[in-house]
């Protein structure tokens, strides 16, 4: 017999830390949430940017220098919605909150934080800054070393910088003696088991939803087509047996500058694509100017945690049918329990609405493995 004690709340309610605990990428950036209740996935809304401000040497003379506090905000898209659905009918046979745990709670967390980690790695397509050699695996000390240059050429902020690496990164990391006996760093348990270790004030981690980057233009002798003004965001390239497209998260080369890709574009005619849009804008550049395209790489991520958000907001409770709805530290979780009219089937739903953004991409960089 069902065992009718255990309800939806309980179960959302011990599934949430399960999930927060396997999550890694939210955990280190912008998070944004209210308990302002939302229809569902396609919903906009208008998100705060976190406020950047910078110091300057006291000047005796001229006395302080005021700042203005400028709040802007900008739309986020709340496009994602990862969900994990199964028949009630093995949840209900359950005696106990520990055999929900394990068969329904700690698997479905542990992919819905699998999705939601791997669609905020997506993010690198935004990031023009790059450092490390495409194809190869960063390695060394003196990799985190070169990261930490390129941040402090940004002028990120010292503190926090995070690190995500791929898995391949992460092994060749833990063999290093310096990195092996690194104090570990970590908000969560979670963190902690995936932590590589705090070097150069830097906090390394790795995720496995680490997104490897290829291109689709083949082609050689590539060259800006055209003149191109200062300020302009999008410029045209042509070159020897140039064929495919560029596809967003692509970066180019130009005059010692590195560009982002930011959509796709049309596919190669007569050995030229035109408009290729980019971030950021361009430099002046004059017409045959060389252009390289950084090849096929692994996009692990190094960066402040005001590079990125995510946004969540709590989904409003379907009618007609047993749910609940919970919140902390900034994720929002809702179980449905309902009626499948084809199937003629008890379901339970498990899921969570969010949206990325991109807030201030020069706080990050892209190390290329």
């Amino acid at each position: 017999m069902a065992n009718q004690l255990i309800t939806i709340k309980e179960i959302a309610r011990a599934a949430l830390p399960r999930l927060i605990e396997n999550l890694v990428f939210p955990n280190l950036v912008h998070k944004d949430f209210s308990n302002d209740f939302v229809s569902g996935k396609g919903d906009r809304i208008q998100v705060r940017k976190p406020v950047v401000l910078s110091a300057e040497e006291f000047d005796e003379a001229k006395g302080t220098s005021v700042q203005d506090i400028n709040e802007s905000s900008v739309e986020v898209a709340l496009d994602k919605l990862a969900t994990v659905d199964t028949e009630f009918s093995a949840i209900a046979a359950a005696t106990s909150i520990d055999d929900i745990n394990r068969i329904f709670i700690e698997p479905a967390a542990a992919a819905l934080a699998q999705k939601i980690n791997s669609d905020g790695l997506e993010l690198y397509k935004d990031i023009p800054y790059v450092t490390g050699t495409a194809g190869t695996t960063p390695s060394s000390l003196e990799d985190i070393a070169n990261v930490r240059k390129v941040l402090n050429q940004k002028n990120v902020p010292v503190s926090p910088r995070v690190a995500v690496w791929d898995t391949e990164a992460d092994t060749k990391f833990t063999t290093v003696d310096a990195i092996v006996h690194a104090d570990k760093s970590g908000r969560v348990k979670a963190l902690r088991d995936g932590s590589i270790g705090k070097i150069f004030g830097l906090e390394n981690y790795m995720s496995q939803a680490v997104k490897k980057h290829k291109s689709e233009a083949t082609g050689t002798a590539l060259k800006v087509s055209g003149a191109v003004e200062e300020g302009a965001t999008s410029l045209s390239i042509s070159g020897t047996t140039l064929t495919g497209k560029f596809v967003k998260g692509d970066v180019l080369e130009i005059a010692g500058k590195h560009y982002t890709v930011t959509k796709d574009t049309d596919e190669a005619a007569n050995n030229a694509i035109s408009e290729i849009f980019v971030y950021p804008a361009l430099d002046a550049i004059k017409d045959k100017t060389e252009v390289t395209l950084v090849g096929d790489h692994t996009a692990n991520l190094a960066f402040n945690p005001m590079a990125f958000a995510f946004v969540t907001r709590p989904l409003s409770a379907p009618s007609g049918v047993e749910s609940y709805v919970t919140s902390y530290n900034g994720i929002t979780l809702r179980v449905v329990k309902g009626y499948d009219m084809k199937h003629k089937k008890e379901m339970l739903s498990m899921d969570v609405l969010y949206g990325y953004k991109t807030m201030y991409p020069e706080l990050a960089t892209r190390v290329l493995g």
